[in-house]
């Protein structure tokens, strides 16, 4: 399958600063993976494979990994921002399980001349699922053991949102994963609410 070949019902968002939230946020009403053309959306928009890749292979199998490293991810990041989770089996189990993940080989990227004459970025061989899942499982083991990354870790305070998002904003004042969706509904809710009470 080629990336965009399959459209989905939505379009991915990357807004959490890090592949492995990104990946963690799909799990929200309207991000969800719900088919493998959602999948290979995500992987091209989170830049896990160059433009133009074909992802020939991706199946259910590619749905179920990535789903379940989403719920492993989702437990170590909640469980490592609270301090409660990081004691339990469960968290342990995923911690084992991520690492797991995380010891396959990643895709090999290599320099190849584009039709204009100029370097592109290519894969030396088709990358299979193990391998796109490895690089997520490396950048959450990065992040779970960077002290200053694991510190910037906040959860969204729009209104039913629960995504989790790496700030790195100036003074570390960022209050919504995206100013531009949650932001944005936040200052029309107060604009409504404001409008409601010179109304009153």
């Amino acid at each position: 399958m080629a990336l965009g070949s399959a459209p989905s019902a939505h379009e991915p968002r990357f807004d959490a600063g890090r592949v492995c939230l990104d990946l963690l946020a799909t799990s929200y009403p309207g991000e969800r993976l719900d088919g493998v053309g959602a999948l290979c959306a995500w992987i091209g928009g989170a830049g896990l494979v160059p433009g133009g890749t074909a992802l020939g292979p991706a199946d259910d199998s590619w749905l179920t990994g990535f789903r379940e490293l989403r719920g492993h991810v989702g437990l170590l990041v909640r469980g490592t921002r609270d301090g409660t989770g990081a004691q339990t089996p469960a968290y342990g189990r995923a911690l084992a399980r991520v690492n797991e993940v995380a010891r396959a080989a990643t895709p090999v990227p290599r320099a190849v001349r584009g039709e204009d004459g100029r370097l592109v970025r290519e894969l030396a061989g088709p990358p299979g699922c193990a391998a796109l899942l490895a690089v997520v499982a490396r950048d959450a083991v990065e992040l779970l053991t960077d002290p200053v990354a694991r510190a910037a870790l906040r959860e969204c305070e729009g209104d039913d949102c629960p995504l989790v998002y790496l700030d790195t904003s100036r003074g570390r004042r960022r209050r919504w994963c995206s100013s531009e969706v949650c932001g944005n509904r936040e200052r029309v809710a107060r604009h409504r609410r404001r409008a409601a009470l010179a109304r009153a």
